[in-house]
């Protein structure tokens, strides 16, 4: 499987599948897959060809005529090749090509592929391409004759006589009816690829299988040598059903493999155990809450206060639905943490969020959070605030808070990552939204320690992750989920509004915003641009006072570029200082409005925030900013405009910023794309459902899984050329459960020496350092 293609197939050859397909090694190319099969059945109905259709037809060649054109013409051979099913006939026409009655002698059966045309009241395809199975007398074809064959198509430059039996081997190796058909490069043909395989295969020796055989017995497996050579050439159905499935385990194995592996070598580093005080901060925050805890918030606390007493360092992921209560259970790992004499960390994407935490702690500690002021009470816990907005001086002094340890909970964006930032202790990190971190981000933090002393980590979500998703990218945290709303909470309604044929209704979505504010309630109008585009000057000098972080990590909050979400209409997107412009003019006019986008001063963005949380702001028109992390439990509506631009997590959480109080949510989806489209479809999956995790999963379904092995954006070519998320839950939970056997306590595999080859063969050395970093 190592062995350089050079050496099996020649030199030209070679170099052109590493030049164009990166395919360098016997095992690079057999791994490389068909991405589908062209099926054969008996001969094709000629007569029910219409013209314009693509097809391809399976038919016995009838005759052979070539036409000689004359000299210094660009077409200076035709052959017109007739064929039938028996029935009717049909001529395929090909121009430049010679010695096709040696390859398709009458008799020959083959498929021939192309766009069905008439000439002269007869049907016809125009050069087709030709995959032929069963060749008339090629037994009695001599080499000489079989030449000419195969001269443009050869697998290398060995000796003519060589080449023409390897094209009629070729020729001869579909009898099993199903020709594999693979993903293409230019340059780089279908035959080419097929003969390439085909020689590889004829000279490959027996493939030694990574796999114990009671393995294989136990998951109803066949060995790897049969996959490959039932995958390239299978020999009916059966065969290349049983090495599809043997080469979807092989993927989910070895990524949860590379994930065991990690979380096997984590166990060699053990953190600082920070058990739970019976007098400490955690218990007095406990005996003063105001409120319940709910039996979910109880048993993930119970799992995390686990986590953290021992010296094996925490790594969890906690899934909850918007408002579930996801802070107060981390709120209280990091006061157990603290109470053990550490500090905890909390990482959020953008500074409107990271100010949001810092009050919202506050406000939830109460006395226990004013560590540091004059008349705090005794052994209070200092929380500070870390951007990269701050001025010189906030930020020389938060600097000497987290070195010296008085800040015992630092909440902060990306500027936690910069160089300069130093902890006295860092007991444990706790990163919200880490669908908006990048893996190099939150791998840089996790390294912010002494070494061999690595902090507990917990990274929180509140767009809910597939289940199958969560097991193959986050396969080595511990999962945990909050299913269960804390008491209070209003359901949210949500409808889409097709202001294209029904305009009338986005008049009446206007009217009820006067409606609710009537009633003494707050509304949100989302847009997906801010508008009023800087200029180049203007632009860098946002670049030079605004934060790293919100420049390369919250796109939404500058949206310099277009929305991932493609939109249907050919108009450019509705921006918020725009809309906010026509609204106040028009059909809301007298309210109070108020504008917030990433583009605005910190401050500012902040005394806007506060204005709206007060009650002095009726109608709040902002971007995606709002997206994670504002709560007013007043806001009972939001209307987002041109909601087909927004991906289905990206509509979940917004719309989860109403309803957080008494009165009933109400949610429009206002857009111009037409019924049947793309964005209608997520729309409709979005009005269909409250249910975090039943979108999440109509999510994977519409916008299939992604790269997941690296940075690709859903919806490209995925890593995994044969796994599918959506379809092999049980391929998946099957492997995580062999990686945690083979792996144990040893994360180097020893005993099981032909696995870290096989992982090494199906995830490249880059996927799996993206796997170990996640």
């Amino acid at each position: 499987m190592s062995t350089p293609l050079k050496r099996v197939l020649g030199v030209r050859a070679a170099k052109q599948l590493e030049d164009k397909l990166s395919l360098a090694t016997v095992g690079e190319l057999l791994r490389y897959y068909p991405r589908k099969y062209d099926r054969r059945g008996k001969l094709t109905d000629i007569a029910g060809l219409k013209v314009g259709e693509k097809v391809t037809v399976w038919a016995s060649v009838r005759s052979v005529k070539d036409r000689q054109l004359g000299p210094g013409r660009k077409v200076r051979n035709i052959t017109n090749v007739v064929i039938s099913d028996g029935k009717r006939d049909l001529t395929c026409t090909f121009f430049n090509r010679w010695n096709l009655g040696k390859m398709l002698p009458v008799g020959t059966d083959a498929m021939f592929s192309g766009t069905v045309s008439s000439f002269n009241n007869q049907l016809q395809i125009t050069s087709p391409q030709v995959a032929v199975v069963s060749v008339a007398g090629a037994d009695r074809l001599s080499p000489a004759a079989a030449k000419g064959t195969s001269a443009s198509e050869s697998v290398d430059d060995r000796p003519g006589e060589t080449r023409a039996k390897d094209a009629i081997d070729v020729l001869e190796s579909f009898a099993g009816g199903l020709i594999p058909v693979y993903p293409l490069s230019e340059g780089i043909t279908g035959t080419l690829l097929q003969r390439c395989v085909r020689t590889v295969l004829d000279v490959l020796e027996v493939v030694e299988d990574p796999l114990p055989e009671v393995l294989l017995a136990s998951r109803g497996l066949v060995d790897l040598d049969t996959a490959l050579h039932d995958v390239h050439r299978p020999t009916d159905e059966t065969a290349l059903d049983a090495a599809l499935a043997r080469l979807r385990y092989d993927e989910a194995l070895s990524i949860q493999l590379v994930l065991a592996r990690r979380k096997a070598q984590m166990r060699h580093f053990p953190a600082e155990p920070c058990p739970a005080v019976p007098d400490g901060l955690l218990a007095e925050f406990d005996r003063e809450l105001p409120f319940t805890l709910t039996a979910g918030q109880r048993e993930v606390g119970e799992a995390i206060a686990h986590d953290l007493a021992t010296i094996h360092p925490m790594n969890r992921l906690l899934q909850g639905e918007v408002g579930s209560g996801k802070t107060v259970v981390a709120l209280r790992a990091m006061l157990q943490v603290i109470d053990a004499g550490r500090q905890a960390v909390m990482l959020a994407p953008t500074e409107v969020l990271a100010a949001q935490h810092a009050r919202s702690l506050r406000s939830v500690l109460g006395p226990l959070g004013n560590g540091g002021e004059l008349g705090s009470r005794p052994g209070a816990v200092k929380i500070t605030l870390l951007t990269g907005s701050m001025n010189t001086s906030a930020r020389r002094e938060a600097l000497l808070d987290i070195a010296s340890g008085q800040a015992g909970i630092v909440v902060g964006t990306h500027a936690l990552l910069s160089e300069g930032v130093f902890f006295a202790g860092l007991g444990l990190i706790v990163i919200d939204e880490q669908h908006r971190f990048g893996v190099e981000q939150r791998n840089a933090l996790r390294n912010k320690h002494p070494e061999g002393n690595p902090p507990h980590v917990l990274v929180m979500t509140a767009t809910p992750i597939p289940r199958t998703v969560a097991m193959t990218v986050y396969g080595d945290l511990d999962t945990s989920v909050l299913s269960e709303l804390p008491k209070g909470r209003s359901p949210i309604s949500t409808t889409v509004v097709p202001a294209g044929e029904r305009p009338a209704w986005v008049d009446r979505a206007w009217m009820r915003v006067h409606e609710e504010v009537a009633k003494g309630h707050q509304v949100y109008v989302v847009c997906p641009k801010i508008g009023d585009q800087l200029d180049e000057p203007a632009r860098a000098k946002v670049k030079k006072s605004a934060s790293l972080e919100d420049l390369n990590y919250a796109p939404d909050d500058f949206e310099f570029d277009e929305p991932e979400e493609q939109s249907d209409s050919k108009r450019p997107p509705l921006a918020v200082v725009e809309v906010a412009e026509q609204l106040a003019q028009g059909p809301l006019k007298g309210l109070r409005m108020g504008i917030l986008h990433g583009r605005l001063p910190p401050v500012e963005k902040d005394a806007v925030m506060s204005a709206f949380s007060a009650g002095q702001i009726d109608v709040l028109i902002a971007t995606t900013v709002i997206e994670v992390g504002v709560d007013v439990p007043n806001a009972t509506m939001m209307i987002i405009m041109d909601a087909e631009r927004f991906g289905l997590s990206q509509l979940h959480q917004l719309r989860g910023r109403v309803g957080r109080g008494t009165g009933p949510g109400v949610c429009l989806l206002v857009t111009e794309s037409p019924p049947g489209s793309n964005g209608r479809v997520r729309l409709a999956a979005v009005e269909a459902t409250n249910d975090g995790f039943e979108l999440a999963e109509a999510d994977l379904a519409i916008r299939r899984e992604g790269d997941v092995l690296g940075t690709s954006q859903a919806g490209r070519s995925s890593g995994l050329r044969q796994l599918s998320l959506l379809r092999d839950r049980e391929v998946i939970e099957q492997a995580r459960a062999d990686a945690t056997q083979f792996v144990g306590d040893d994360p180097l595999m020893s005993g099981y020496p032909g696995l870290a080859a096989m992982v090494a063969s199906v995830i490249d050395e880059e996927s799996q350092e993206f796997l170990e970093k996640g």
